[in-house]
């Protein structure tokens, strides 16, 4: 949505937004033509919303296999088209993937624009990308979804060689922009790699700090909750994926203890292939922290249902064993008791917040605290002098509570896991004295 100036009035008008009618196909879960299983078009409404266009009317169809030739069966075609009619609307939006056939024959049915799931939501992307990672991320997103589309898409502009200046082997326009395509996909790619290589530079620094990082469905509350805890300024506003970019800032416990969160892009039912390969670098922030913090919108309808979603984004990022806090944000919009009730049996060690609150910001900062030291032990350890560079680390995250030097050795106690005890021990010639 944007503003239009008017220059002979002297004022600003909004631009009327795109009226939209959502259409889904309930699909067998394993039906291999991709995006199989229920439609979810109060999710569909909500990512309209935000790309910026009102619903005014919705279809859905129980089928087997999609219709070939446009998707909907053609009693249902009819029904849509009835409906786009009576609306005025000016959009039909599909909750599954279109074949590029199939949307060309939509459009010529229905005389309006159509675009499905995957298509809007590379546009909520494109949108809301600000930096130039996020930028170049969707692009890459949206040719690599465009790339097998061509044959269709182009077919018709298909040109053979012949005439002055033209006599020769030849080339097809396909064949032209399927290559210019590629060039680019590989330009974009490395300068993602560049940027990833520059981040990981930046960060070399944070290596043995606690690091946690927020991952949910979208509009959970990931970003409200990481402004209360850290004052970091991420902007934040009620509609899917306004944050596209990771943000890491430092949390100050005490003196000696402090751990890095970090806000990660949201997720959704179904997250386009693409976008969850393209923003790879970008969730590479949940792979290297040592606690992923799980944030669910207990308002929402079916806080199961995100759950899920978001785990099965996560299956192909991060290992089994990763260590999760549960966190259910929105505690002030559902009975607490009932919901406790009903989510505490399956997640037990789990908190309960609103992230509106300092008392939400507070609960959070003690669980992750709680998990930073957990399986932390103080012990006396006698460290050569000749070794005494291995201690750096522990001065740089305030794990060196004290430290006394004798000839040629250093006794230091030491705040820390055993997996850095035993790493201290078998590389660095350091000694247990106490612990």
């Amino acid at each position: 949505m944007g503003t239009r100036h008017d220059a002979t009035e002297g004022f600003e008008t909004e631009k009327p937004r795109d009226r939209a009618v959502i259409a889904g196909v309930n699909l067998p879960l394993a039906w291999d033509g991709g995006l199989g299983g229920e439609a979810d078009l109060p999710e569909l409404e909500r990512l309209v919303d935000t790309a910026g266009a009102d619903v005014v009317g919705r279809v859905e169809q129980n089928r087997h296999r999609p219709a070939p030739a446009t998707f909907l069966g053609k009693g249902k075609l009819e029904e849509l088209q009835e409906l786009v009619e009576k609306t005025e609307a000016n959009l039909v939006v599909f909750d599954n993937d279109l074949s590029p056939a199939q949307g060309k024959n939509l459009e010529k049915t229905l005389e309006v624009n159509v675009l499905d799931r995957t298509e809007l939501i590379l546009d909520i992307f494109a949108t809301h990308a600000s930096t130039r990672q996020a930028r170049l991320q969707v692009e890459l997103a949206q040719l690599q979804y465009l790339l097998p589309r061509l044959t269709r898409l182009w077919s018709h502009l298909e040109r053979q060689a012949g005439g002055i200046g033209t006599r020769g082997p030849g080339e097809t326009q396909l064949e032209t922009d399927r290559r210019l395509l590629n060039r680019r996909i590989a330009s974009l790619r490395r300068e993602l790699k560049d940027i990833e290589s520059n981040r990981q530079t930046q960060t070399r620094g944070r290596d043995g700090v606690f690091k946690a990082a927020l991952v949910g469905y979208t509009n959970a509350g990931k970003s409200t909750l990481m402004n209360g805890i850290t004052g970091a300024g991420v902007y934040v506003k009620d509609q899917l994926f306004a944050t596209l970019d990771a943000t890491t800032r430092k949390v100050e416990l005490d003196e000696r203890r402090r751990f890095l969160l970090t806000d990660t892009v949201g997720f959704i039912r179904r997250l386009p292939h693409h976008l969850v390969e393209s923003f790879r670098a970008t969730l590479q922030e949940v792979q290297d922290a040592d606690l992923m913090v799980h944030v669910v919108d207990a308002g929402s309808e079916d806080p199961q249902h995100q759950i899920d979603s978001v785990n099965e984004v996560l299956r192909d990022l991060v290992p089994e064993d990763k260590a999760t806090l549960m966190v259910f944000n929105k505690m002030d919009l559902v009975d607490e008791e009932l919901f406790r009730n009903r989510f505490g049996r399956s997640y037990p060690d789990a908190v309960f917040l609103s992230a509106k609150s300092a008392e939400g910001w507070a609960a959070l900062r003690e669980a992750v605290t709680a998990h930073m030291i957990g399986d932390e032990r103080i012990v006396t350890v006698s460290v050569p002098i000749a070794n005494l560079q291995c201690l750096s680390l522990f001065h740089r995250t305030g794990s060196v509570l004290e430290q006394t030097f004798e000839p040629n050795v250093c006794h230091a106690v030491l705040r820390l896991k055993d997996a850095e005890l035993n790493r201290l021990l078998n590389r660095e010639g350091a000694t247990l004295l106490e612990g």
